[in-house]
Parts: structure tokens; sequence; C-alpha cells
């Protein structure tokens, strides 16, 4: 399989593990330690790199990218890892666990996975985008005016002058 040095360099701008990046362009985990090295050593790699670096537009999208990921995200993969008698170490090195955040061997031969708080991601995507932002600060106004004028509907009712 032949990959160029744009293709490698965007993946690998995402990724930022040049292993990572040739398993995900399907080489074997076998092959891409000596791709990530032959790769990661070729000038018009590395300029491609550096080109891809200086865009912050597109480092934002990625950065939007992988919280759209974290908040959106299947955790499939490992929760397949997690209930597997015995994985093998192809499942391990092909399994998606961008969404996991820590990986543990508890006492008694147990494994306990963490996962990034998607909620959380979900706030820092709306921090990013001044969209979300502006649908983000309009529904909290509407959300205080009907949740105002519904509290103070539930005061007059309580405390109100009515016949019983």
């Amino acid at each position: 399989m032949k990959i160029t040095p744009t293709r490698f360099a965007k993946m690998f701008v995402r990724t930022r593990n040049g292993s990572e990046t040739a398993v995900r362009l399907g080489f074997s985990p076998e092959e891409a330690k000596e791709l990530e090295a032959d790769m990661l050593s070729k000038a018009s790699v590395k300029r491609a790199i550096r080109k891809l670096d200086s865009d912050d537009i597109q480092n934002l999208c990625y950065v939007k990218t992988g919280l759209s990921r974290l908040a959106f995200g299947s955790i499939n993969d490992a929760a397949a890892l997690l209930f597997a008698d015995e994985p093998t170490r192809e499942e391990v090195l092909s399994a998606d666990l961008f969404n996991v955040s820590e990986i543990k061997k508890v006492k008694g031969g147990g494994v306990e996975m963490k996962f990034f708080d998607r909620q959380k991601a979900l706030e820092k995507l709306v921090e990013l985008d001044p969209e979300l932002k502006e649908v983000s600060a309009a529904q909290e106004f509407l959300n205080a005016v009907y949740g105002g004028s519904q509290d103070m509907d539930e005061t007059e009712i309580e405390g109100g002058d009515y016949d019983e």
C-alpha cells in the first residue's frame, strides 16, 4: 500500500502519533512502526506537518472534531474489550479507545476503564463555537424568563387571594 506524504501528514496532525496514523491508514501494527520512522524522517512530510500546524483554523477544526468524538463517539469497542474473556493483541490494537481516559488492572484480575466526561466535552465545544455560544446564551435567557414566570405563577397560587 502506498501512502503519500500529504496524506500521512494530514492524519498525523490529527493523532500526533505516527504509529496510530499508520494503523488508521490501513497498515498492521507491526508495519506501523517502520512506516512511522520512514515517513517522519522525510523532509516533505515535515514540511506538510509544519504547514498544517500553522493553519489555526484547521487546528481549531481538529479540536472541535476531537471534542465531538468525545461528546458523541461510540464506546462499543472499549465495552467489547472490557467484557471479552481474553482479547487478542490485534483486537486491542485495532479497537477505537478514543473515549477512554484511563485503564487500570484491578486487584483480583479485573480491569477498570474510565471514560472522558461527555458533558464537559459538550461545554468546551460550545465555548469554541461562537454560533453555538449564541444559541446557548439565548436558550439560557429563555429558560430564565420562562422559569421566572413559572416561579411567579406558583407563588401567586400558593399565597394568592382566592376563594375556597
